[in-house]
């Protein structure tokens, strides 16, 4: 009888070119790599540097998104790169993918966006493959069965060249989700709970495995938001195995297999879930039927707590350094020990992100808002998360509706997510956010973070204060 595997031991056996050993570490095969502006063109330079040919060209990705503007387009049709540093990246990466022989969806193009937006939406990323990016948030491709995480620039040079990576196999740990979502909770809600409850480092050298009922029962893009922070809990990487929702969700897509060949990937997928018996290092339980929306109050994702809680006080926290990282978060944040975060005054609401700017992002944006207004003085942003989405938003009419209560409509890209081209948060004003990321200046110099889900960050926007969406869906 063969040994039960999990989802990730199926992947990486199936792609160690090389075993590890005491002195080394694994040489794992890659099956897509993207690239973005921001963190390949040193990777670039090395391999010219050296002489070096990009390996696989046909399995490599490039986008424009982190250093691109979401101002509207001029009378041309144009998108202005006003930043001098942001457009000398852009311009970077369109000669390294010309000289390299590398596929690019420039700026402004049909299918230009965030790179985690883009490779699903392509029908790329699929089931069983491994997948690497210069940028923290690859595990977003996890939602898919995928083996997907980020690397550094030194390796993005290391990929081009060789279609592999050195890697040290991580320990698995399952998290199971039980029960169902209470109404206003949302999958944004369910991984800002796992990351308060197992600290930003608890997953540090571990794999997750997302499991259980309100898992199952999540889109494709819901999945994508829970995968998207394992890193903020210190994971590798996140997998959800593939299912019929995973199935469904890529076929017909630009790059899906057609024919028989899809028949044939369809016959693997089902083949990736982990195996019964199979074990996991470690597991943590929670259940979906006690969640409640969630928020962050400090300056790390796992500074969370549920919207009607209150802020923790220094005699809670267990040990010195997390007593001394409290004291600094809240005086960063001007908040008091104790406080509740409910109507806690705020000045701009983020809706994007490669955590929530998918089109179901945007409805359930876009429904709660309809017939309402921005409260006065808080600028409330909608950055759709690829130039597909933002059309297939227009076509449904949500731009409409959130022009109409206020908020801006603006070009797909990275945008507040990590203040660049102008799109962040002045300085000692408070954001609600629908990004991943809640670090001092994450969003600009000396600006203030919640980190919520869309329903959330509408609900506050509309009331000014930080609101439970609760409150509006009743």
């Amino acid at each position: 009888m063969p040994i039960p595997r999990t989802l990730f031991e199926k992947i990486w056996d199936s792609h160690t070119v090389r075993p590890q050993t005491e002195a080394t570490p694994a040489v794992l095969y890659i099956d897509l790599h993207l690239i973005h502006e921001v963190t390949s063109p040193q990777a670039f330079t090395e391999l010219r540097a050296r002489g070096i040919a990009a390996r696989r060209p046909s399995q490599t990705l490039a986008t424009m998104d982190h250093s691109t503007p979401t101002t509207p387009r001029n009378n041309l049709g144009v998108i202005p790169v006003i930043d001098a540093q942001g457009a000398a990246q852009l311009a970077q990466l369109e000669q390294n993918c010309q000289d390299f022989g590398i596929p690019l969806f420039k700026l402004g193009s049909e299918n230009q966006g965030i790179v985690h937006v883009i490779g699903p939406e392509q029908g790329l990323t699929q089931p069983g493959m491994t997948i690497v990016c210069g940028d923290s948030h690859t595990s977003t491709h996890g939602a898919f069965g995928a083996l997907a995480f980020g690397i550094g620039t030194s390796e993005v040079a290391h990929v081009l060249a060789t279609q592999c990576l050195l890697q040290s196999k991580p320990k698995t740990m399952e998290i199971r989700v039980d029960g169902q979502l209470g109404r206003g909770v949302t999958a944004k809600d369910i991984i800002l709970a796992i990351i308060a409850k197992i600290g930003v480092g608890g997953g540090t050298g571990y794999v997750f495995e997302y499991t259980g009922e309100a898992i199952r029962a999540l889109s494709m893009e819901q999945r994508m938001t829970i995968c998207n922070m394992s890193i903020e809990g210190g994971a590798r990487a996140g997998l959800i195995a593939p299912d019929e929702t995973t199935i469904a969700y890529i076929k017909g897509r630009p790059r899906a297999p057609q024919g028989q060949a899809w028949d044939e990937a369809v016959a693997y997928w089902q083949s990736l879930p982990s195996d019964h018996g199979a074990t996991y290092d470690a597991t943590v339980v929670l259940n979906a039927n006690e969640l409640r929306p969630m928020i962050t109050y400090g300056t790390n994702p796992g500074m969370g707590i549920p919207i009607d809680g209150r802020v923790p006080t220094v005699a809670q926290m267990p040990d010195a350094s997390q007593r001394l990282g409290l004291e600094k978060s809240l005086k960063y944040m001007g908040l008091e020990q104790g406080q509740p975060l409910l109507g806690q005054k705020i000045n701009m609401v983020f809706v994007g992100s490669c955590t929530n700017s998918r089109i179901s992002d945007l409805r359930e944006a876009a429904a709660l808002i309809k017939g309402q207004q921005v409260a006065p003085g808080v600028r409330m942003m909608v950055v759709p998360g690829s130039q597909q989405v933002k059309r297939q938003a227009e076509a449904e009419g949500l731009h409409e509706i959130f022009r109409a209560a206020g908020a801006e409509w603006r070009e797909a890209g990275c945008s507040a997510c990590l203040a660049m081209n102008g799109d962040m948060v002045p300085s000692g004003e408070y954001c609600v956010s629908t990004s991943n990321r809640n670090f001092e200046g994450r969003q600009g110099p000396g600006s203030r973070t919640f980190l919520a889900s869309p329903i959330t960050a509408v609900a506050s926007a509309i009331n000014g204060v930080v609101a439970d969406p609760r409150e509006m869906l009743n």
